[in-house]
């Protein structure tokens, strides 16, 4: 039997660290940057053609390397940083695999430009595909200028599955961002075919948030800082009023390493329990040094997933110390009494005589359960109000809730299946009841239908605003006062991608330049919505959820429309209100479930009712 295991050739072996490494134009530019950033450089400049796509540059004026250091840094597990498997552990610069290099010299054409400040000449080599097409000595400035051009120009299959270029360069001044935010003192540049996107100088920490994210968020953020001896978390957190139904502003970052971590989000989030609207987001910049051995930052290929030694203890540590910025900066709601006109309220002397226990006045022969006439209830008897919310109070106790959550994937009994364009309602008991104003109750054939208004109202917005974008027919009301609105770089790539589609709605946007915007007209209908609010949350869609084709841009702007637009919970309906909204929701193609998957309609059977009464 022949031998079948053999060794991969090099270019192979880097073509497959590419693949782990060298996702997209983004991690180019990320593994590039920190190189930059390690290297001591404090001006790095970078610039992109064609969202990477055709080349991207990044200066820098760092320490440089010398003839030798230039040939084998593109070579597999070249590092400087690591010399033993214990130098693992103690790690505080950003790349560390010697990996990065090679890969990028894998799957495209690279050139650089490299000078020491011992060194009277420069050495600037080209590779293409892992070879080495030249060196030569070269006359430079101090520090490193890598150029990669034709990203994955010898592997066609990674660069077809490229997006569209719009979505690149936000993955890329995504990147870009998280890298920036944690060194302020580094001046920094970013170019995109040769319009300056980013012009960021050295300075704080807030300084260098503000310039990244707008002068708004200035307003909108309050310091963090603790010391422990488990770890030190510093930075900016969102005040309660800054908070959004979607906000991308939320960064962790540990030992100046970007990381995504759900379990330190919700740590945050408990901190504003009861100060913002459940299901709201809030901004946060937050900053925790550990000990490195303490942390394993080598378990994602992207090195975004971190994991900690003492989790627990430091989620308690960050949620304390995020309600001690709170607190301390007076920004928890106080309640403030008006105290015009007050009562004088004398203050208590036990040394003054004369002082007496109220008397109290009342009828010891008062009986509740004496008739007063025949068949009838003493006057002062409370009887049952002609109110749902009462009736089922009374009945279920705290947990009337449960009695409108029924699986709504059941089928119905017979004649009581629930579709668009028909209704179920029984035309003898037409009255409807509104449910602590969120559910509108009506009677039905088989039981009792529970409808969220709020839903309801989405549903049918939704349909509604998609069929007037689809058919471009979506009027604009213009406003007095034109409004302003700021967006970052990465925000302005998406609004000059939907530009289009914001129009067809009804949006009015002039650019100001410099990611300002004036809003001069709105969506009709809308004039009662936080407009501003609702276009940052649009694009904070697209940034969660990224670009797709047309269709998917106006359905998801219909929906946020909806949302914005739809009756909240808490409002009180009369009883043509909800009349109104039971027979729109049934003429909509799907009365069961919003559009996002949520359920609109729930029944409380005929059969539960009556069990409530055995």
């Amino acid at each position: 039997m022949s031998d079948i295991i053999q060794l991969l050739p090099d270019s192979v072996a880097n073509q497959i660290a590419a693949g782990e490494v060298i996702q997209r134009p983004a991690s180019v530019i990320k593994e590039l940057v920190e190189n930059s950033v390690d290297a001591g450089a404090d001006t790095i400049k970078v610039l992109v053609t064609d969202a990477g796509r055709t080349s991207i540059q990044v200066i820098d004026n760092g320490k440089g390397m010398s003839e030798t250091d230039a040939r084998l840094s593109f070579e597999r597990h070249a590092t400087s940083k690591i010399r033993q498997a214990s130098d693992l552990f103690a790690l505080h610069t950003m790349g560390f695999r010697g990996e990065a290099l090679a890969s990028i010299a894998a799957v495209a054409q690279v050139e650089l430009k490299t000078r020491t400040a011992d060194d009277e000449l420069g050495t600037h080599i080209t590779i293409s595909g892992s070879k080495v097409m030249a060196q030569e000595p070269v006359s430079c400035p101090i520090g490193s200028n890598f150029s990669v051009n034709n990203i994955f120009f010898n592997v066609p299959a990674r660069r077809k599955f490229l997006k569209s270029n719009s979505t690149e360069l936000n993955n890329i001044l995504a990147a870009f961002e998280r890298i920036v935010l944690v060194y302020p003192q580094i001046n920094f540049t970013f170019h995109s075919n040769g319009v300056e996107m980013f012009n960021l100088r050295k300075g704080s920490l807030r300084q260098r948030i503000v310039d990244v994210f707008g002068k708004k968020l200035n307003h909108d953020i309050l310091p963090v800082n603790v010391e422990t001896t488990v770890c030190n978390i510093s930075g900016f957190v969102g005040k309660p009023e800054a908070a959004r139904k979607k906000c991308s502003h939320q960064y962790f970052f540990v030992n100046g390493r970007y990381m995504k971590h759900p379990y330190f989000h919700k740590a945050v989030l408990t901190a504003f329990d009861r100060l913002i609207p459940m299901g709201e987001q809030v901004p946060y910049f937050i900053y925790f040094d550990v000990n490195p051995e303490d942390i394993d930052v080598n378990i994602h290929p992207t090195k975004t997933e971190i994991k900690f030694e003492n989790e627990q203890t430091i989620w308690q540590i960050l949620m304390a110390a995020v309600k001690d910025s709170l607190g301390r900066f007076n920004d928890v709601p106080s309640i403030d009494f008006d105290t015009e006109g007050r009562p004088d309220i004398p203050v208590f002397d036990p040394s003054v005589g004369g002082t007496s226990a109220p008397k109290l006045d009342f009828n010891p022969e008062y009986n509740p359960f004496k008739e007063t006439s025949a068949g009838s209830m003493p006057s002062n008897r409370r009887t049952v109000p002609d109110s749902w919310e009462t009736l089922y109070e009374g009945v279920s106790g705290g947990e009337e809730q449960s009695l409108f959550m029924p699986d709504v994937t059941q089928p119905e009994p017979e004649g009581t299946i629930i579709s668009g364009g028909g209704s179920v309602i029984d035309e003898k008991s037409p009255a409807h009841y509104q449910y602590k104003g969120k559910y509108i109750m009506t009677a039905v054939k088989s039981g009792l239908m529970v409808i969220d208004q709020y839903r309801a109202h989405v549903r049918i917005l939704y349909e509604r605003y998609l069929s007037q974008i689809n058919g471009k027919g979506c009027s604009s009301q213009q406003i007095l006062f034109p409004e302003m609105i700021q967006f970052s770089p990465s925000e302005t790539v998406i609004i000059d991608k939907i530009s289009n589609e914001i129009a067809n709605i009804g949006f009015d946007l002039a650019s100001l330049g410099g990611g300002s915007y004036s809003i001069n007209g709105i969506p009709a209908g809308l004039e009662d919505v936080d407009y501003v609010k609702l276009l940052k949350n649009i694009v904070d869609d697209f940034i969660e959820t990224g670009i797709g084709p047309t269709e998917g841009i106006n359905s998801a702007l219909a929906l946020q429309l909806a949302k914005s637009a739809a009756i909240p919970y808490g409002q009180v309906l009369d009883n043509a209100e909800m009349e109104s909204i039971v027979n729109e929701l049934f003429t909509c193609s799907n009365v069961n479930y919003t559009p996002d998957g949520k359920s609109v309609i729930g029944m409380l059977k005929q059969h539960d009712i009556d069990s409530l009464f055995c």
